[in-house]
């Protein structure tokens, strides 16, 4: 039996040999829920000596179920599938890593906004059904000169500016309390959400999901955007009030939109999303390369493996309970 017990909740390739292979030099195994729900969690919690976390939710009651965690390892750099703020009440460390997938998001962006510029969807769609003709796909402009319009600007943000800056694109970025001189001079930033939105001729997502972001592109928001516009989700689906994204694309408020993530993910069948033309959908694919993936089996659970020796793990998102007098990484 190993001396510790790593729980996984979720993961979202092939195998999990990349993680038994960096725990076993701390002499830990892995137990791997079948399902991730929050029955099958709560089940395994008690032995859990660290949680490895992809997409599922861990329910606060789940920590409350595991006495001996000391970290929750997420794979990934979004948190709103954790309690960090319980986890901290309980003495845990939570980390993710931050600078994941980096390139393969900021890609995937761009081919987002390259589909819709240049209607390739709409193109092979008409080409495989027999029509050969440049006519087959709404009109289209010029992609060199047209606005960038980028909400939140962190790592991926900043990767995708400079990536889109190749294509003649102007750029703006917009957070709550982003410096002015922020993007000089190469691009422009703003502190008012409603001035990226009406300036923007491709809006793209790039914000944390918080209660601050949830729903930040309501029915308001979208009336702001040019209708010859395009809003591009790589973030996290439930930013976007999916219902008043559906009445937008079919009354015209917008062009298109293009989303790599929904709120509920697979949709269900009734999605108000499916079935929309000037819809494209790819099933939260935005972080997958080979090389991401590996590196991030690697880095999550070598964060795993430091907590489990007593050490500071890297990428701590909640510092605050180092100081804890209940802090479970000191024993």
């Amino acid at each position: 039996m190993p001396a510790y017990h790593v729980l996984v909740t979720d993961y979202a390739w092939p195998t999990l040999e990349i993680e038994r292979t960096v725990l076993a030099a701390v002499d830990a195994g892995l137990m791997v829920s079948e399902s991730g729900a929050p029955d099958d969690l709560l089940r395994l919690a008690p032995s859990a000596d660290a949680i490895l976390t992809c997409f599922k939710q861990i329910p606060p009651a789940v920590l409350d179920a595991a006495p001996r965690c000391r970290i929750v390892s997420r794979y990934g750099i979004g948190l709103d599938n954790i309690p960090v703020e319980h986890a901290t009440q309980l003495g845990i460390v939570v980390t993710n890593v931050p600078d994941f997938c980096l390139d393969e998001v900021a890609d995937h962006t761009l081919a987002l906004l390259l589909a819709c510029a240049r209607r390739i969807v709409d193109y092979a769609q008409a080409t495989r059904a027999g029509v050969w003709s440049q006519q087959s796909a709404r009109p289209m402009v010029r992609l060199a000169g047209q606005t960038l319009g980028l909400v939140g600007y962190g790592n991926i943000a900043a990767r995708v500016a400079q990536k889109a800056r190749a294509l003649g694109l102007e750029i703006m970025a917009y957070t709550p309390r982003l410096r002015a001189d922020a993007l000089a001079p190469w691009g422009r930033a703003t502190n008012d959400l409603d001035e990226l939105l009406a300036q923007a001729d491709y809006v793209s997502l790039h914000a944390p999901l918080t209660e601050a972001t949830r729903g930040l592109i309501d029915a308001r928001a979208l009336r702001r955007m040019k209708p010859t516009a395009y809003l591009i989700n790589t973030a996290r689906g439930a930013i976007v009030d999916e219902r008043a994204l559906r009445q937008a694309l079919r009354e015209g408020w917008i062009a298109g939109a293009a989303l790599d993530v929904l709120s509920q993910e697979p949709p269900a069948a009734d999605h108000p999303l499916l079935g929309l033309e000037n819809v494209i959908l790819t099933p939260h694919a935005a972080f997958y390369s080979q090389e991401a993936i590996a590196d991030l089996e690697t880095r999550a659970a070598q964060h795993v493996a430091q907590a489990l020796r007593g050490q500071l793990p890297n990428h701590v998102v909640n510092p605050a309970v180092l100081a804890q007098p209940n802090c479970r990484l000191r024993a």
